[in-house]
């Protein structure tokens, strides 16, 4: 593995409050366009800069923070997560609004002041031949041992028009289009009331529901994240902490054992597989913190936590390699993998804070240290930008890092 400190390029994103010992919530985002490097803030600030000199082009507040980027025709569209749960659709080259949709309206306004109580925008998909953003959109309540999530997911127009919505009371946690444009994937991680189905796959153009499968275990968990290759679905089981390979009617072509659950010691322990990424036959799959059954400290680590394990189109392991700490989700173009990683709070090691790059064919790395966490990225070609956090363990109050935007070249 080549590993340096990072010494591409730096812009000062301002004030955050420090990240702590756990992985925080999703705070910022960044995107690469053909001329430009955009990145949403904490706060609702979305910047636009010259891909090449990094000069500011323009700035817009977003409503709640920017957590979700993504960029299709002469359109920059925008997650967000806050009161109204607002996804908006701003002109790619001025930053003017076209268009904003409150998904608050649909999935209800927030019962308390609290972060995990407000509507968030939590995953795009978007379809420039068809002139569609797809959105998912999802709000928390608790009342004493009551608990329950609201969701739509929305089919948009490029004018900001809802062609159709699908309702349940089940957590998305993931979209994925295959790539005619036809079937639209949606991974639910969490299922307390009546949708009792960790995947439904859709008619993009209706919204009307094609097919449907589960891990069938027992508890709420289901799925972690869900990809598309032409017309075989990669999923990432939170139920049974498997990877799996899915025909084009739900059909299983194989399944793997990622982080399942494993004895080691007294200890029964277990990591929730979070991402899944599906290219040309190979499927690549990111696992996270170790968990235990009974308790919610560890004194053990599952062996494979924080790992990256890539299979080919029979099911069987290309590579497999340490990502070391937290991933919060993975970019990927032409064969390369790109992994934001964060503190792992079981072993508090500065040496985990980095981007981690992947050869999706032969699992070659690269890797940019960083003082502090990366908490997203983005590659396109020949370069990779990601958004560093500072970050002071709670048991050692020096902050490390700051919020900036990197970037650089792909090794």
């Amino acid at each position: 593995m080549a590993e340096s400190s990072f010494d591409g390029r730096r812009v000062s994103l301002g004030e955050i409050d420090s990240a702590r010992s756990r992985h925080m919530w999703t705070r910022s985002s960044v995107h690469l366009t053909d001329d430009l490097v955009v990145v949403g803030r904490w706060n609702g600030t979305v910047s636009a800069y010259d891909r090449d000199s990094l000069t500011e082009r323009w700035a817009l507040d977003h409503p709640g923070s920017a957590t979700g980027l993504d960029a299709v025709g002469d359109l920059l569209v925008v997650a967000g997560r806050g009161e109204s749960g607002t996804v908006a659709a701003y002109d790619l080259e001025s930053g003017e609004r076209r268009w904003s949709y409150e998904t608050a309206a649909d999935v209800g306004e927030p019962e308390r002041d609290d972060r995990f109580a407000r509507p968030y925008v939590v995953s795009l998909a978007t379809d420039a031949d068809r002139e569609v953003v797809y959105a998912a959109a999802r709000r928390y309540e608790r009342n004493g041992q009551d608990r329950r999530w609201h969701s739509t997911v929305y089919a948009l127009e490029f004018d900001g028009r809802v062609r159709w919505r699908y309702e349940t009371d089940a957590s998305p946690i993931a979209l994925a289009l295959d790539d005619a444009g036809n079937r639209l994937a949606v991974g639910f991680n969490r299922c307390l009331g009546d949708h009792d189905i960790g995947l439904v796959v859709l008619e993009s153009e209706t919204g009307e529901p094609r097919w449907q499968w589960d891990p069938g275990t027992d508890g709420d968990r289901r799925v972690g994240d869900v990809a598309f290759d032409g017309d075989r679905l990669g999923v990432a089981s939170h139920g049974d902490k498997r990877g799996y390979l899915l025909g084009p009617g739900g059909e299983k072509r194989w399944q793997v054992d990622l982080a399942v659950e494993t004895e080691i010691g007294e200890e029964t322990l277990y990591a929730y597989p979070n991402h899944v990424h599906a290219s040309d036959g190979d499927v690549a799959f990111v696992t996270g913190n170790t968990y235990a059954l009974e308790s919610r400290e560890t004194g053990s680590r599952h062996p494979n936590e924080h790992r990256i394990a890539c299979f080919d189109r029979g099911g069987n392991q290309r590579w497999n390699e340490s990502v070391r700490g937290f991933v919060h989700g993975l970019s990927a173009d032409e064969g390369t993998i790109v992994a934001p990683c964060a503190q792992n709070f079981r072993v508090r090691d500065p040496a985990t804070h980095a981007v981690r790059q992947f050869d999706l064919e032969t699992g070659d790395t690269a890797t940019w240290r960083l003082d502090g966490i990366a908490t997203a990225a983005a590659v396109d070609g020949a370069t990779v930008a990601a958004i560093e956090e500072p970050v002071a363990y709670h048991d050692d109050e020096c902050v490390r890092g700051e919020y900036a935007l990197v970037i650089g070249s792909v090794t």
